[in-house]
């Protein structure tokens, strides 16, 4: 190769990808009113996202791909844990997370910065930043995917428990969430069919309930976890 080419080479190859990331940025700006949903973005949302940076939670906790690591990410935190979980988190943080070797101190946030803080989360939960991060991901894997990730001994509802998000604040056997009651023994209290009543819709069961209702759960997947838990004795 002659340095010639070579020089044409580097020349034509820097020109184009600097036209493809001009082009992809111009995209992307134009988009981003319409992916954010900036015409939701409310007094409420916006008094916070002041909230969020008063008491400084990005020092432990990752919003957008921006924050800490030691605390969970909160980008779809009310997708996750449903608003009820997060104003009792944040409200009773000593209780919320008695059992777990994270903790969150006290900030002693009022009752109305709660609920701003819940709009927030919100919103932010509901901008198309392609699917992300992945532990929050929409796009469920399949059954065939969840028993080969997990080993081929796995039942399908143990699948389910693993790989849905239920282990974010239930544990078995000792590994999982401590936000939730441990579900070693669950089996004994409910059965197959008040699981299924409980998972699907945990307010009309209990009205304190912090557990939002898993509607993503296919009937045969809620089916399968109702299963498995209810045989757990």
């Amino acid at each position: 190769m002659t340095k010639k080419t070579a020089f044409w080479i580097f020349l034509v190859g820097t020109l184009s990808s600097a036209i493809l990331f001009l082009g992809l940025t111009v995209d992307t700006h134009r988009q981003v009113a319409a992916l954010s949903h900036a015409d939701k973005l409310s007094e409420n949302v916006i008094a916070g996202k002041r909230v969020f940076e008063k008491y400084n939670c990005n020092d432990c906790h990752t919003i957008l791909g921006f924050g800490g690591y030691y605390a969970p990410d909160l980008t779809k935190v009310v997708q996750r844990v449903g608003a009820d979980g997060i104003r009792y988190r944040v409200g009773s943080p000593e209780q919320a997370f008695a059992r777990s070797v994270r903790k969150m101190p006290q900030q002693h946030v009022s009752a109305q910065e709660i609920e701003s803080l819940v709009a927030f989360f919100s919103w932010v939960g509901e901008i198309d930043n392609g699917d992300w991060p992945p532990q929050d991901s929409k796009q469920h894997l399949s059954r065939s995917e969840q028993r080969l990730a997990l080993g081929a001994t796995v039942s399908p509802g143990a699948a389910v428990f693993q790989t849905r998000g239920c282990m974010n604040c239930h544990s078995l056997h000792g590994t999982g969430g401590t936000f939730g009651p441990a579900l070693d023994t669950i089996g004994r209290r409910l059965t197959v069919e008040q699981i299924e009543h409980y998972v699907r819709a945990p307010k009309s069961v209990n009205p304190d309930a912090k557990m939002p209702p898993q509607t993503d759960l296919s009937d045969r997947e809620l089916e399968e976890l109702a299963d498995f838990l209810g045989n757990l004795k």
